[in-house]
């Protein structure tokens, strides 16, 4: 894949200024493609924007399908009548500074249930036909989904792998029962994640109107305790228990000296290879339905990964395990045609990792704080710089630009 030589900027919607406790679709976000068009960006690249797991992390997602709820814009559930003026007045002290992530979730959650709820007293027939075709079209997802999360409250937290052993092994009788008992929670969920979709598409479209393209992120590895793992266990290295057997991680690097147990379970790609890769499909396909582009995290895992047995507390006894390689892309491009994706190949980069990268055309990235260390012979320094590449100023583990540069030695 080819990319015209262009700029942008990486900021997740939810930093952006606003006065429900975080950044969200809305008019903060067209400002923002406002701003972008302005300075001649071209690119607006953002992190995942699934639902938050563990740590707030959008790395850690309870799906790798669903949309961030806390991205809903609530004035727009307003205009159309699913929420009163003042309960858009926050009732509890909500900082513009910084995300306060466990008063922001429980206000504007309970600013979703009225509008949930009233949507389904008030909507008229375009609104319901509209919800209507987006369950049906997304049913493969979202209903797994919705169930997860009525299912999660309703277990209040408790790890999938501990609730009662037919919902925990999916067997039909339970889960049955649980849609029966649990259907208004599952209609709230599929609301959010309508109005998620619904507001997402239309921003999308402004921006192509401003000229600015969105460039997403889709993590590698899935969260445990997520809709995807439970709903397809057979896909994943889990033991008896469900509970993962090994889980993901990186060896130890100059970052860490015990390198990094992330805990996401691993793929049994033996079984992905035998349903042609159904699920990686799917999951590419819905991404590219909302980005112009997406970048893999960790793209070096499809060659290797590091296998870390679940009892370590660290990442220091893992070993590499080899990956899906060409196949799982070549299933892809049967599938999706040519493939609109960048490859995150920081890290230990091996000849086979290049070579599947650039088999498929898949641009890279470079660092500019990586540049200025070693002999000339850097690949983050500009001039060794190849067309194939995005380059950054920094990534998440560095310092901010204005810090390294303040720090810097003379």
């Amino acid at each position: 894949m080819r990319l015209p030589r262009a700029c942008g900027v990486l900021l997740h919607p939810t930093s952006l200024p606003g006065r429900h406790g975080c950044g969200d679709l809305g008019a903060a976000s067209r400002r923002f493609v406002d701003w972008l068009a302005g300075a001649g960006q071209r690119w607006w690249q953002m992190l995942p924007l699934g639902g938050l797991g563990p740590g707030h992390s959008p790395y850690m997602s309870t799906s790798a399908f669903a949309g961030n709820p806390l991205l809903v814009d609530l004035e727009e559930l307003a205009q159309r009548g699913w929420l009163e003026a003042d309960e858009l007045e926050p009732s509890v002290a909500l900082p513009a500074s910084h995300v306060d992530y466990p008063s922001t979730i429980v206000w504007r959650r309970s600013r979703l249930e009225r509008a949930a709820s009233r949507f389904a007293q008030r909507a008229d027939a375009a609104a319901r036909a509209d919800f209507d075709r987006f369950c049906d079209r997304h049913a493969a997802w979202l209903e797994d989904h919705a169930l997860f999360m009525a299912l999660d409250e309703a277990q209040h937290g408790r790890a999938w792998q501990e609730w009662p052993e037919g919902l925990a092994s999916r067997s039909a009788p339970a889960l049955a029962a649980a849609r029966a008992q649990l259907a208004p929670q599952l209609d709230h969920w599929r609301f959010v994640q309508w109005c998620f979709d619904r507001q997402w598409h239309a921003l999308r479209a402004y921006a192509h109107s401003r000229g600015v393209q969105l460039f997403g992120d889709a993590p590698i590895f899935v969260a445990s305790q997520g809709a995807d793992v439970w709903a397809h266990q057979h896909l994943f290295d889990l033991d008896a228990a469900g509970r993962p057997a090994a889980v993901a991680g990186v060896p130890p690097d100059y970052f860490s000296p015990t390198g990094q147990r992330w805990g996401n379970p691993l793929y049994r790609w033996e079984a992905h290879a035998e349903e042609g890769y159904a699920w990686w499909v799917a999951r590419t396909r819905h991404a590219l339905e909302s980005f112009d582009l997406l970048r893999i995290d960790h793209f070096r895992g499809f060659a290797a990964h590091w296998r870390i047995p679940a009892r370590e507390a660290t990442a220091v006894h893992g070993e590499w395990v080899p990956g899906p390689g060409a196949a799982l892309f070549e299933a892809m491009e049967r599938a999706l045609g040519a493939l609109p994706i960048v490859a995150e190949d920081l890290g230990v980069i091996t000849p086979d990792v290049e070579a599947l990268r650039r088999r498929f055309r898949f641009p890279g990235m470079k660092v500019l704080q990586f540049a200025w260390g070693g002999d000339i012979d850097n690949p983050h320094l500009p001039h060794n710089h190849a067309q194939d590449t995005v380059v950054y100023t920094g990534t998440h583990d560095n310092d901010t630009t204005v810090g390294w540069w303040s720090g810097a030695d003379a």
